[in-house]
């Protein structure tokens, strides 16, 4: 799989590449730092990701904000997008399913809970039909 990853910790970016790495998954990670970067990504041209990991906390624009600016464009709205993030707030979990994601993952403090977690969900993914837009 593709996988655009938007995270603007340096520390949570090593933990995935970690863990796909560990796992010995064969798929390709393109990070953005934020969503400005990922949007920019995103319209470059290049092959699109089969799916997003977004982080919902980042400077210059949340991953709230990036989500209703995909949603809203033909092409980029059939990206499935999963949040992973800390914030277990259920006002950000109802908007996000309310904006359109794939799904919501809390990103836990444990690293082996965080690998756990994170196979599962690639797992699930990679066995998905997934639409190229």
């Amino acid at each position: 799989m593709d996988i655009l990853f938007i995270e603007d910790d340096a520390i949570e970016t090593m933990k995935l590449n970690r863990t796909v790495s560990k796992l010995q998954l064969k798929h390709n990670i393109t990070e953005a730092k934020n969503g400005e970067e990922a949007l920019n990504i995103l319209k470059s041209g290049a092959s699109l990701p089969d799916i997003i990991l977004l982080d919902l906390n980042m400077p210059r624009m949340s991953g709230t904000e990036f989500l209703k600016i995909l949603k809203e464009d033909d092409v980029l709205k059939y990206l499935p997008t999963i949040i992973l993030t800390t914030s277990e707030n259920r006002a950000d979990l109802l908007e996000c399913y309310k904006i359109g994601i794939a799904g919501y993952v809390i990103k836990p403090l444990k690293y082996e809970d965080y690998e756990n977690k994170l196979k599962k969900v690639l797992e699930y993914w990679d066995t998905n039909e997934l639409v190229k837009a």
